[in-house]
């Protein structure tokens, strides 16, 4: 089956909202601008979360896949969004729910309301692309931390070493936002509103998955979770 070209979420929503609506029927609409039927994971997120990109949810259930197909809990971040705009949503897998739809910073780095640019180099202050494993929590200079394992070899897997993880920030709110037309930027981190760190973090503490996702052409192509063999399921594990 030929690949098909990655719309960036604005270019897929206007396509989506071009299609026509009869019936009502918005996850054919969707199949149809992803170039592809969704499988019953990436149908479930997209039913749990209406309001995200549903070929960014293909993407990141295709990599979950991948990685592990029995995993409980899934968060993905669209940073083809601006960071005005919720764009952060946490999936418990197991029950089929939604947990959180969030703002979520990026890096300095990557760029001021909209990130464009992402890296795996320490003190770069950018945000990484890609699969991501979750680990321990832990109190720390931005107060309760989570821990963040990147999979994808030159894209993300230095992540621990630049302590890229996930915290609440003051500058993450929508008073933030009123002020200066975007939420702050972190050092790397997706930092998140101070009141939902806890519960946030600890509802991904612990072998779970955050997805990051943007148009990256190289990455888009080489990434080994978004290409995965069929016979060589949960490359994560090894």
């Amino acid at each position: 089956m030929p690949r098909f070209p990655l719309l960036p979420a604005a270019g897929l929503a206007a396509l989506l909202l071009s299609l026509p609506a009869s019936g009502g029927d918005f996850l054919a609409r969707a199949q149809l601008a992803a170039g592809g039927a969704f499988s019953p994971l990436a149908t479930t997120l997209t039913r749990l979360a209406p309001q995200a990109d549903p070929q960014v949810l293909r993407l990141a259930a295709e990599a979950l896949a991948c990685a592990d197909p029995s995993a409980e809990r899934l968060a993905v971040i669209d940073f083809s969004l601006p960071s005005t705009e919720p764009r952060l949503w946490v999936f418990d897998l197991e029950r089929q729910r939604l947990l959180f739809e969030e703002l979520v910073s990026h890096g300095q780095g990557s760029g001021n309301a909209m990130a464009t640019t992402f890296s795996n180099v320490p003190e770069s202050h950018q945000s990484s692309l890609g699969l991501f494993r979750t680990l321990n929590s832990y109190d720390g200079r931005n107060g309760y931390s989570l821990r963040l394992e990147g999979l994808e070899a030159g894209v993300n897997d230095l992540a621990f070493e630049r302590a890229i993880v996930i915290h609440g920030a003051d500058y993450v709110s929508e008073a933030f936002i009123d002020r200066t037309g975007r939420l702050g930027r972190s050092h790397g981190c997706p930092a998140v509103r101070q009141e939902v760190a806890t519960p946030l973090i600890d509802s991904l503490e612990g072998e779970h998955y955050l997805f990051a996702y943007y148009p990256d052409p190289e990455w888009l192509a080489s990434s080994a979770f978004l290409d995965c063999p069929r016979n060589d399921r949960r490359l994560a594990m090894h």
